[in-house]
């Protein structure tokens, strides 16, 4: 199983980026996927996750409104379009599998991240 994260770069604020994330050894569209970002100093933080079981996303909520995950499961491809970029937004891009874990969404069997830098 593989999951390779790109469409990172550099931004001003205000504008927008659309990161995706190719998989390989699994079936897109039957298993929870999702995204999570890590910057310098900081925890993990889990950005979105799509449960295909009820097509439900979630997304933390500093970035409601502004990010949308989508999936084209025949590419075995799943995006994040970020719209509306803060600097806070910077931060390495992961894609992983997702799962709620007593109240709190947790990732696993992540590949190479995406840098999103975004200026002010």
């Amino acid at each position: 199983v593989q999951l390779q994260a790109s469409g990172g770069g550099l931004v001003q604020a205000g504008g927008s980026l659309r990161l995706s994330c190719t998989g390989s050894g699994f079936t897109f569209g039957t298993y929870a996927i999702g995204w999570f970002r890590q910057a310098p100093l900081k925890g993990r933080e889990g950005v979105s996750c799509y449960s295909p079981g009820d097509g439900s996303t979630y997304y933390v909520e500093s970035v409601k409104g502004r990010f949308t995950f989508f999936s084209d499961n025949a590419e075995n491809t799943m995006y994040l379009q970020m719209n509306s970029l803060k600097p806070e937004d910077t931060a390495v891009y992961y894609c992983a599998f997702c799962r709620l874990d007593r109240g709190e969404y947790e990732y696993d069997q992540w590949g190479q991240g995406t840098q999103v830098t975004v200026s002010s």
